[in-house]
């Protein structure tokens, strides 16, 4: 096999509208993490950066990591993709979602809450495997072997939702507290796409709430302050205070978030529900 086998060598349907959803949320908005981070992804998903694997070689999956300690597949799992439509879908969820953090945690602070929650996800995924593999005395839950940003995509999703204000998503039709979002995309993904992986959103959602609901995030907190010099700055509702007190909203984010949806509810990947997945075999 060739050291890029497998991968695109030409403009796909996928990259095209990825292209398309950001020339309208405009490049200029987009910050630079965000954007690097996805520029990232679609050069390796192109060959263009040149790497000595193909997207399966490092697929993350309990076997390799546990029993064979291949530990690189943690983090180089995460940024391979099964195809453009893959790509795409996990793309423009990126975008939106990392750029709304990212305006409000700043580039750095945000690339390393991000890098912490990917690394959760993959160590979550691989305790998830064993733990169903003993559940169910089933050890393909072990063997299947995923790639995919989407499980850092859901992490990011429970934090986005816990730092706005509580409102309602419709998702396939019906109207969800924004809250429970995750929990009802995990199901209908996993109904609607046959290869994504239940196991790796899981993992992204647990890793998502053990940031926002448990010690560990103060902790993260105070380790990314304590690299970067920034307080890594909440909205009132992250805190789930009522009454605004002495807490103060930002109002950038704010009308940052306004346009957010303004943006999303007019784009494509609103039209349809989202076929993106932690792609498994």
């Amino acid at each position: 096999m060739s050291r890029n086998d497998g991968r695109n060598r030409g403009p796909a349907i996928g990259l095209l509208l990825l292209l398309s959803e950001m020339n309208r949320f405009g490049f200029n908005s987009i910050p630079p993490v965000t954007l690097a981070t996805i520029a990232g992804q679609v050069l390796l998903f192109l060959g263009i950066i040149k790497v000595p694997w193909s997207k399966w070689d490092v697929c993350i999956s309990g076997h390799n990591v546990w029993n064979k300690r291949q530990f690189n597949r943690l983090v180089l799992s995460l940024f391979e993709h099964g195809d453009d439509m893959h790509l795409y879908f996990n793309m423009v969820s990126l975008l939106l979602k990392g750029s709304s953090l990212e305006k409000r945690y700043k580039s750095l602070n945000f690339l390393i809450l991000m890098t912490i929650l990917s690394l959760m996800t993959s160590v979550i995924y691989v305790a998830l495997a064993m733990a169903a593999t003993e559940a169910f005395d089933d050890y393909s839950y072990m063997k299947s072997c995923a790639i995919g940003f989407s499980g850092v995509l859901f992490a990011l999703k429970v934090v986005t939702t816990h730092e706005s204000a509580p409102s309602y998503m419709y998702i396939e039709g019906f109207s969800v507290p924004s809250r429970y979002a995750a929990w009802v995309e995990l199901i209908a993904i996993h109904l609607a796409v046959p290869n994504a992986s239940f196991l790796g959103h899981l993992a992204g959602i647990l890793a998502g709430i053990l940031y926002t609901k448990t010690f560990l995030g103060s902790i993260i907190d105070e380790l990314i302050k304590q690299i970067t010099g920034r307080t890594m700055e909440h909205d009132i509702h992250y805190y789930n205070i009522p009454e605004a007190g002495n807490y103060q909203s930002n109002s950038n984010y704010s009308n940052y978030n306004s346009n957010y949806s303004n943006y999303n509810s007019n784009s494509f990947f609103s039209r349809g529900y989202p076929s993106y997945g932690f792609r498994y075999r």
